[in-house]
């Protein structure tokens, strides 16, 4: 019997492309970038992305070569078989996730509920 294993993120290439510039052209030396969730929003829960400028131990580290993403543990189970995706319009830019585990999205799609 085989099982699957689902990764816990999977980058677009306008994902990975963006990362890489963020680490590149950051202010200070960091390590890559970190997603969580947050409690926020009429939905219940927002993602978070920051950079990593300490590894934290129980973090999930999801490497697309040169590029790192560290997951938060609590994020993981809400997260679990994401795409993060950066969109850039005349409006606005940023990054984007196809969350196979949201039960309800709000109408500005700032926050996610599962």
């Amino acid at each position: 019997m085989s099982v699957e294993t689902k990764q816990i993120l999977t980058l677009t290439d306008r994902a990975r492309a963006r990362v890489r510039h963020l680490v590149e052209k950051a202010d200070r030396p960091v390590k890559g970038i970190r997603v969580s969730v947050t409690n926020k929003g009429c939905s219940g829960m927002a993602y978070d992305v920051r950079y990593v400028d300490d590894v934290v131990p129980m973090d999930e580290k999801v490497e697309y070569g040169d590029v790192t993403v560290y997951v938060d543990p609590y994020a993981v189970m809400f997260i679990l078989g994401s795409e993060m995706d950066y969109q850039e319009d005349k409006l606005q830019s940023g990054f984007v996730f196809n969350n196979p585990n949201e039960t309800a999205r709000c109408g500005c799609g700032e926050s996610f509920s599962v």
